[in-house]
């Protein structure tokens, strides 16, 4: 028993010393992270007040990685939002208990999150989560109010951009383009016709059947130009063809021998409708009056819209179409001079309809039946009431990349809009549909290039290898691939001028609309089709475009874009990366105030000071001071006072204006002191601009002349009017003005 004591008891201490030594080892392992820990806030504290100091503090909400790791590469610091945002708000109308539930769950996680010290930007964070962020990064605008920020708070988004960020918005506003630019809209913008109202909804019904009209135009030139092209084939050449062709023509004859033939009448109603329609391109229609205009009554278009959609969709055709192609063909030429999307409306009128203010190509569907399209527009369910619907024409011929439709993404951004600042990115991404391309089938997997449709399809079987499996091209490769195809400088010639010309008409439309703030920009991206004439066609702008790394390629483009974007607008260097300066508006200076002009012209009087005359005795008032008569510079003929007011004619000599409650205010203290005077009457001379006042009713103070009460007049002595203390007839002279021998009341108002 002893042993096994003992080797329990050696095996006791050895277990002892083992713990002892993982103690001493978590104690120096704990002070070491506690010093690194120390040294990490030291750090921390002085990035942070660099920051502060240098206003690089900056605010995230979204998933935007690249950004924030590109501004902390510049000593930025992020302050974290502390703010239930406002996208939460939907889950009220589920109680209250849910919301509830929702911002404590929240607000732990945002406590969890701060509690993190082992990162070195948490511990930023944390420092500066009283401080001002001068950068907002935000996914929308309507995260934040933007009304409170201050002047130096930048924010990377602008108010009231529906104007071309929206659907309706764009369709509407491109019709204003020739007030504001020279340029036509229908050259690089397909039609478009908002569904709201009862007017607009007549124009898109007139467009479509303007569309038919031509499209059985169409119809009859490529039918024949088929039909003659095979007939010029070499003999040799048909007889190389062998039977097969001979059994492929029989076989169309057999097909279009069991179709409907339709009368020529046909055409004739459609080349009446577009002379109609070129009539009031070329304004041949202005003479005409309204009721000599023959139109088709709702019967006949009913049944021209019928026989349309027999011919293209391949159930009729026209026997003697050939009679037609030289009309046709002369009606199409004068059509495609004066309106540019003829060659982008095909044959079949296929036209897309579209939610006004929604994106990623949610509940778009392209039709070619007029009908449905009014009928959707009307539908009274839900999806229709809440949104207002857009029609735009389709573009039923674009450029196929192996059989496949594809459209450009296109990033610009905008640091200003007053002067207006644009900058165009250089590189840009191609998106390409799943399935090949086809007219027989209007389903969106075909016609929709939108990643958000696309990503959720199986790309087509048929489809070509040449492709890539994540439907996407750089511009860089898509410029590879038409220098391949012998068409390399149309990109530099045609493709990408034509997307910057698009982009700078449809700011500047814009412009007058969105709210300038300054320190403000956004980014955004335009959609592009082209054209077999390799012409881009604007679809449509984005805000707030998807910055996703959902490809090799918008994992590259996307990340490289947003690092230009601060280069742009938060460090204003000069290095902008891929962007270029698309258009600055030039600074207008604003014009001269063209008001009123309020100025008065003159020569300013200042009242003499008076000089206050010694008094020896105050009590001897009996004996006044005698005064000589006063001479003044005035009119050549002064009116007598006592002979009261002068004659109309006189007045208008004189210059003398009579005022409400002062009439003639100049001759009132006249004839006041003449008839308290008694004898003392103003002597009228001829001698130009004299005239001779009454005497003042004063003496000497040391005058021993008796005290009787009537003034004695004093023979030819002058006095100086401003050497005496007080005068009666001070308010007079201060009235008169010695300049240009006018008049003027007395500052008094009404006189003394």
């Amino acid at each position: 028993m002893e042993p096994e004591r003992k080797g329990l008891s050696l095996a006791s201490s050895s277990d002892g010393d083992g713990r002892e030594e993982n103690k001493l080892k978590q104690g120096i392992s704990q002070d070491l992270a506690s010093s690194s820990r120390l040294d990490r806030y030291k750090i921390a504290r002085q990035l942070t007040e660099k920051a502060i100091k240098e206003k690089k503090i900056f605010s995230i909400y979204g998933h935007y990685p690249v950004v924030r790791a590109a501004l902390r590469r510049k000593g930025w610091v992020e302050k974290k939002f502390h703010f239930l945002p406002k996208v939460i708000p939907d889950v009220e109308d589920e109680g209250a208990r849910v919301n509830d539930d929702t911002c404590a769950k929240v607000k732990e996680n945002q406590e969890m999150a701060l509690e993190k010290t082992d990162n070195i930007h948490d511990v930023m964070s944390r420092l500066v989560k009283n401080e001002m962020p001068y950068l907002l990064w935000t996914i929308k605008r309507d995260i934040i109010d933007y009304h409170s920020l201050t002047y130096d708070q930048m924010l990377n988004h602008y108010a009231k951009t529906a104007s071309f960020t929206t659907k309706i918005g764009l369709c509407v506003n491109m019709r204003s383009l020739p007030w504001y630019v020279p340029a036509n809209p229908d050259s690089f913008f397909p039609r478009c016709y908002s569904l709201c109202t009862e007017s607009e909804q007549q124009e898109f019904l007139e467009d479509f059947r303007r569309t038919m009209a031509s499209s059985i135009l169409k119809w009859v030139v490529s039918h024949q130009s088929c039909s003659r092209s095979s007939r010029s084939k070499p003999r040799d050449q048909r007889e190389e063809a062998g039977s097969s062709d001979l059994s492929s023509r029989q076989d169309a004859e057999n097909a279009e021998a069991k179709l409907r033939g339709l009368p020529g009448q046909l055409v004739d109603i459609a080349c009446k409708v577009c002379q109609a329609y070129l009539g009031q391109l070329e304004h041949e229609d202005i003479d005409t009056s309204a009721d000599a205009v023959e139109d088709l009554t709702e019967a006949e278009w009913e049944d021209l819209t019928q026989q349309y959609y027999s011919l293209v969709h391949g159930d009729a055709f026209i026997s003697n179409s050939r009679n037609y192609f030289s009309q046709c063909q002369a009606l199409l030429n004068r059509i495609t001079s004066v309106n540019p999307q003829t060659d982008i409306d095909g044959l079949r009128n296929i036209w897309i309809i579209k939610p006004a203010a929604k994106s990623r190509g949610r509940d778009i569907v392209c039709m070619d039946r007029v009908e449905e399209i009014l009928e959707l527009a009307a539908a009274d369910h839900p999806l229709s009431r809440d949104n207002k619907w857009v029609v735009q024409k389709y573009i039923e011929t674009p450029l196929l990349i192996c059989d496949t439709k594809f459209d450009i993404r296109q990033w610009f951004l905008v640091t200003d809009w007053n002067p207006l600042t644009i900058w165009f990115y250089k590189e840009s991404y191609l998106r390409f549909s799943t399935q090949r391309f086809s007219l027989d089938k209007l389903d969106s997997a075909i016609h929709l290039c939108n990643n958000a449709v696309q990503k959720y399809l199986k790309n087509d079987v048929g489809r070509s290898p040449l492709l890539p499996a994540h439907n996407m091209w750089t511009s860089t490769r898509f410029q590879e691939y038409l220098q391949r195809q012998g068409r390399g400088a149309v990109w530099g010639s045609v493709i990408y001028p034509s997307m910057k010309k698009a982009i700078a008409h449809a700011m500047k439309v814009a412009q007058d609309h969105v709210e300038p703030r300054k320190n403000s920009f956004e980014l955004y991206g335009a959609d592009f089709v082209l054209g077999r004439d390799f012409r881009p066609w604007l679809i449509e702008i984005n805000s707030s475009p998807t910055m996703h790394p959902s490809t090799p390629v918008t994992a590259q483009l996307c990340a490289q874009v947003q690092e230009d974007t601060i280069k742009v607008a938060v460090d204003r260097s000069c290095d902008i990366g891929n962007f270029e300066l698309l258009w600055r508006q030039p600074v207008v200076e604003p014009p001269p105030f063209s008001g009123s002009d309020l100025c008065v012209a003159g020569v300013s009087v200042r009242r003499a000071r008076r000089q206050v005359l010694p008094v020896c005795n105050l009590k001897a008032s009996a004996s006044l001071l005698d005064a000589q008569p006063l001479k003044a510079r005035g009119p050549s003929a002064m009116p007598d006072p006592a002979q009261g007011p002068p004659s109309p004619a006189l007045q208008r000599d004189l210059g003398l204006k009579e005022e409400k409650g002062l009439p003639l205010a100049l001759l009132a203290p006249l004839r006041g002191a003449a008839e308290s005077g008694g004898a003392a009457q103003p002597t009228r001379t001829k001698a130009a601009g004299k005239v001779e006042l009454p005497a003042c009713p004063c003496r000497h103070v040391d005058s021993q002349a008796p005290n009787t009460g009537v003034p004695v007049a004093q023979p030819a002595k002058s006095w100086d009017p401003n050497q005496l203390n007080a005068h009666p007839l001070e308010p007079v002279l201060r009235g008169l003005k010695t300049a240009e021998g006018a008049l003027r009341p007395p500052p008094g108002g009404k006189g003394s």
